[in-house]
């Protein structure tokens, strides 16, 4: 049985935009669900207004079909940033657009140094590059988008083979489905190892346990296209 924090987080926020992409955020927030039916917990869902926040993207061209979430606060409430101790930014086509994000970006630049823990899922890592707070750090992103997403962050230490990345307070994952495996590190590393196995079993789930062992890499196959 390993060994857990004394006092682990219990207050978390998902930061939406339109065209967040679905799996970053559901695959994650699953893993809260049932982790809260053994510890309470709180989640706030963010955005800037409390509009349902579409999977599609405002520009022509996305998928045909779409979901919604509806947010429970927006990123102007004052009061949030004391209210949410790990902050999940996902990424997604809608990180594309500055504009799209901008209030993101900025509610992320307010909020980190008040957060005890900030963590990105595919390319929410360039969304967040942008605002500075990963410089200096090492981090990763989806392998799919990784020239343009290690652009954002020209100051970032990017690791080009890692399944998740954690500097000090921050932990990055690489794309899409690579936020699971990151969200069972962080429970593990937080509530213990045996408490994020048992999940893992209830979802009849397979982890990646290794950080390091990314077979979307460059060089490992046919799908490890870094472009």
């Amino acid at each position: 049985m390993s060994t857990a924090p004394s006092s682990p987080p219990t207050r978390f926020a998902v930061a939406l935009f339109p065209g967040f992409q679905a799996l970053d955020v559901f695959g994650p927030l699953d893993i809260l669900n049932t982790l809260s039916t053994q510890v309470p917990l709180s989640l706030t869902i963010l955005s800037t207004s409390l509009a349902p926040v579409s999977t599609a993207t405002p520009a022509a061209g996305g998928p045909s079909t779409a979901q919604s979430v509806v947010p429970t606060r927006t990123y102007a409430d004052a009061n949030v940033d004391v209210d949410v101790e790990v902050l999940l930014v996902p990424g997604g086509a809608g990180t594309r657009d500055p504009a799209n994000v901008a209030q993101v970006e900025d509610y992320v630049r307010r909020a980190y140094p008040k957060l005890r823990y900030l963590l990105t899922v595919c390319t929410g890592s360039a969304l967040v590059a942008r605002t500075g707070v990963l410089d200096g750090r090492r981090a990763t992103s989806n392998k799919r988008a990784w020239e343009w997403a290690t652009a954002q962050g020209p100051r970032v230490n990017w690791v080009p083979r890692a399944r998740w990345v954690t500097d000090g307070n921050v932990w990055t994952s690489s794309g899409i489905s690579a936020g699971i495996d990151m969200m069972y590190a962080f429970v593990a590393d937080q509530f213990g190892e045996d408490v994020a196995q048992t999940l893992a079993d209830d979802a009849e789930y397979v982890r990646n346990t290794d950080p390091d062992d990314d077979p979307f890499a460059a060089g490992e196959g046919k799908n490890g296209v870094a472009k």
